[in-house]
C-alpha cells in the first residue's frame, strides 16, 4: 500500500490512496479489488458485481469471489446461477445432472423429469362415411383424448389421442336435396298464405271503416233541414182585397 493515503476521496471511499484507490468504503458499501493488468484497485460498490458474493463485518463489508464454475452465488458453497456448460442443482453447478433429473436447457438446471398424461377416451361419435350418417352400412366411428401434461425432454411419449374403428349401421336412405327443396316450398308457401290472411284482415279492416264514414255521410244527407225563420216584415204586409 502506498503511504500516500488521503482522506478526501471519491466513488464512496473513505480512505483511498492515488496508487491502490479505495483502502476503505463509506458505510453499507462493499470493498472489492478489481485487476487493471498486473495490479489491483479498490473500488466500493453498492452490491458486488458478477461472480462476487458479499458478507458484511462490524469494521468492513467484502465481495468475495464465487467458485470458478458459479456466475452468481450466495456463497461461495452455493450457487444461484451457473456458467455456460454447467447446470444448477441444490446450489451446485453440476456438468451432468444425477439420474432421475434432466438437464434443462433453457434454465440451465436439472429439474424432474415429467411424463405425458391424457385425459380418459371421450365415447365413440355417431358412425359416419365420408362425412355422412346415411346411405351406406359400413363406416368408421371415432373417439379421442386430450393431453393434460406434454412430456418433457426424457419424460414418456404421449400415446396417440385419436382411435378408429370399423362399425355397421342399419342402412337408410338419405333424404334427398328434392325433398328438402319441397319442404322449403312448403314453408314458402305457408308464409305467403299466413302474410296473405293478414292482408286481407287489413283490407277489411279499411273496408268497415271506410262503409262507417260513408254511413255517416247519409245520415248527414237524409235528415231534414231545419226551417228558416219567417221574415216580420213580409209577414205584416198588407194584403191586396181589391180583386
Amino acid at each position: 500500500v502506498h503511504p500516500n493515503v488521503s482522506q478526501g476521496c471519491q466513488g464512496g471511499c473513505a480512505t483511498c490512496s492515488d496508487y491502490n484507490g479505495c483502502l476503505s468504503c463509506k458505510p453499507r458499501l462493499f470493498f472489492v479489488l478489481e485487476r487493471i493488468g498486473m495490479k489491483q484497485i479498490g473500488v466500493c460498490l453498492s452490491s458486488c458485481p458478477s461472480g462476487y458474493y458479499g458478507t458484511r463485518y462490524p469494521d468492513i463489508n467484502k465481495c468475495a469471489k464465487c467458485k470458478a464454475d458459479c456466475d452468481t452465488c450466495f456463497t461461495r458453497n452455493f450457487c444461484t446461477k451457473c456458467k455456460s456448460g454447467f447446470y444448477l442443482y441444490s446450489g451446485k453447478c453440476l456438468e451432468k445432472c444425477p439420474d432421475g433429473l434432466e438437464a434443462n436447457n433453457h434454465t440451465m438446471e436439472c429439474t424432474s423429469i415429467v411424463h405425458c398424461e391424457t385425459s380418459e377416451w371421450s365415447p365413440w361419435s355417431p358412425c359416419m362415411k365420408k362425412g355422412k350418417t346415411c346411405g351406406f352400412k359400413r363406416g368408421n366411428e371415432v373417439r379421442v383424448k386430450e393431453i393434460i401434461q406434454h412430456p418433457s425432454a426424457r419424460g414418456n411419449p404421449c400415446p396417440a389421442t385419436t382411435e378408429s374403428r370399423k362399425c355397421i349401421v342399419q342402412r337408410k336412405r338419405c333424404q334427398k336435396e328434392g325433398k328438402g327443396k319441397k319442404n322449403r316450398e312448403e314453408k314458402r308457401k305457408k308464409s305467403n298464405k299466413d302474410e296473405s290472411k293478414e292482408t286481407r284482415q287489413e283490407s277489411k279492416g279499411r273496408a268497415a271503416r271506410r262503409q262507417n264514414r260513408e254511413q255517416r255521410e247519409n245520415n248527414n244527407k237524409t235528415q231534414p233541414k231545419k226551417r228558416k225563420a219567417p221574415n216580420k216584415e213580409e209577414d205584416l204586409a198588407p194584403v191586396d182585397t181589391a180583386h
